[in-house]
């Protein structure tokens, strides 16, 4: 059986072109049968017209033709247009079928010769306003006849073996101009040899797959195993994924969350792009994955309460899913911890594990081992203090940022400090100060009332006072390192006013960049201050 599914010339006028588009259906249809073996079974049945010699046959070589579609023949134009919406909405058809071009071209032998058709007993299914069941007559469409363009045509080698037990429309509403046309036929075949049933089911099985799998969208990653090694503090390291379709269709690809979470990756690492199309062909999209060690990532690993390790999903729509395993390890650096945990360790702060199994073998439990000060700020000062405190400008200019860099990894490794410019020094210490997990001035000691001269000695006492134990030995260590700085002002240019607001820059939360702008907090930060320079200025701390 041979079925022939087509779309035919358009216009009302166009006879000659749809049957010479017939015409060319049939010249024009080849089909391969295969090898000497097939044609043999052919020979040997009741397609031996088909052994012709050659591989190839055409369309009305099949022991059954069917021709089904929109062939597009209208109701002839000697009939007015009104005429014909008139005939087909009363369904007076008998007319109309006289003056159909396709039962007129076959009766003169010009198209469709040697095929049957069933009796048109259902109004034409054309033009119609689409999702509706009434003929187009809006005044903003162009006015067409009604015409039976869709049919249903049958040629068989043996007639008898093709009955028609229907033929008609179909009449549900739809989104096409057309109206659908159906036909229930009674074919007698020859019977199926089971084997060879087999043999092509199997066969349009594995087509069907390979169908299907060239169907599904597929990409490739060139890897999914992100190492990023050892990775410092306030550095960022970047990683590349390349994703390539490696199928046939176009693949749409985007991270998505893990179950029962709400993003897709931890706090201190970024993606970019999350989403992306790629169609079959195209270069390789580029997916970057960024780890930064930023002061609040840094804490969390210093305590045990992070490690560098995720796993990021990448999800191929209608299709699999890919898991990208993130590993990385952090270089551990005294920037971000607090001054409370720092004073515990004697060595480099970077050969202490961050396992806190690990940590416990270096961690002295009596408390009266532990150091003063922190030693990385006490080496920061040290190196200031031993050749820095005549510098002009004294931290006031900037240092260079790879010499910052490079002091802190100094601090961390326990390296020794060369010979670093003065404002690096300076700045890297002010760096450590700002970056301590726990500020050195908490907020629940800054002055709730306004403070003036009468009253500042009071409240700089209670303040110090107040401040936990290891917190006022450093708080007490800079200051009075301050105050020796104030020593040399003529030289490098430092006031108590100017050293008040550093202090409260780097040891005071929330004394920069805070959101809260109220008139109370500002107050209270301009009280603290004032202490600050009051402690800088008087004889004894």
């Amino acid at each position: 059986m041979c079925f022939i599914c087509a779309h035919l010339a358009a216009h009302r006028e166009n006879v000659t072109g749809r049957n010479a588009d017939y015409a060319n259906v049939f010249s024009k249809t080849s089909f391969d049968i295969g090898g000497e073996a097939i044609r043999e079974v052919i020979r040997s049945g009741s397609l031996s017209q088909w052994a012709t010699g050659t591989s190839n046959v055409g369309a009305r070589d099949h022991d059954m033709v069917f021709f089904i579609g929109d062939l597009n023949y209208r109701i002839d134009e000697s009939m007015a247009t009104e005429k014909v919406l008139d005939l087909a909405e009363k369904g007076d058809l008998k007319e109309l079928r006289e003056l159909d071009q396709l039962n007129i071209e076959r009766a003169q032998g010009r198209s469709f010769q040697g095929f049957e058709e069933g009796k048109l007993l259902f109004r034409p299914t054309y033009k119609y306003q689409p999702g509706t069941d009434v003929y187009e007559q809006r005044p903003d469409k162009k006015l067409r006849a009604p015409a039976w363009c869709d049919r249903i045509l049958w040629m068989a080698q043996e007639p008898s073996h093709v009955q028609q037990l229907t033929y008609a429309r179909s009449e549900t509403p739809n989104v096409s101009d057309h109206k659908a046309v159906y036909s229930t036929m009674n074919i007698t075949i020859k019977d199926v040899v089971p084997q060879k049933r087999e043999a092509v089911y199997d066969q349009v099985m594995k087509l069907l797959d390979r169908f299907e799998n060239q169907t599904l969208p597929s990409v490739g990653l060139d890897r999914v195993n992100l190492d990023f090694g050892m990775i410092r503090y306030e550095e960022t390291v970047t990683l590349p994924i390349q994703v390539a379709n490696t199928g046939k269709v176009v693949a749409q690809f985007r991270l998505v969350p893990k179950l029962d979470e709400n993003t897709l990756c931890k706090p201190w690492m970024k993606v970019s792009p999350t989403y992306g199309m790629l169609i079959p062909g195209e270069a390789p999209a580029t997916i970057n994955f960024s780890i930064t060690i930023d002061n609040a990532t840094a804490n969390l690993l210093n305590t045990g309460r992070e490690v560098l390790d995720d796993i990021l999903i990448v999800r191929l729509e209608n299709g699999r899913d890919y898991y990208i395993t993130i590993k990385a390890q952090y270089a551990r650096s005294c920037f971000g911890m607090s001054v409370d945990e720092l004073v515990m360790y004697s060595e480099p702060i970077r050969s202490v594990p961050l396992d806190p199994i690990k940590r416990a073998e270096k961690f002295d439990p009596n408390p009266t081992s532990a150091l003063c000060v922190p030693k990385e700020l006490w080496r920061i000062i040290d190196a200031i203090y031993e050749r820095g405190l005549h510098e002009n400008d004294l931290f006031l200019l900037s240092g260079v940022q790879k010499e910052v860099k490079h002091i802190r990894e100094c601090l961390d490794t326990g390296a020794p400090l060369g010979q670093y410019r003065i404002h690096s020094l300076a700045e890297a210490m002010l760096l450590f100060l700002s970056n301590l997990s726990t500020p050195i001035v908490p907020p629940t000691l800054f002055p709730t009332l306004e403070i003036d001269s009468q009253n500042i000695q009071s409240f700089a006492r209670k303040f110090l006072e107040e401040l936990p134990p290891i917190h006022y030995n450093v708080f007490v260590y800079v200051m009075s390192f301050f105050r020796e700085a104030l020593l040399f002002k003529d030289s490098n240019k430092l006031t108590a006013a100017r050293l008040a607001r550093i202090c409260c820059t780097c040891m005071v939360v929330g004394a920069s960049g805070t959101k809260d702008g109220s008139q109370g907090a500002m107050q209270r930060r301009a009280g603290m201050q004032l202490i600050m320079l009051h402690l800088l200025e008087t004889n004894t701390i």
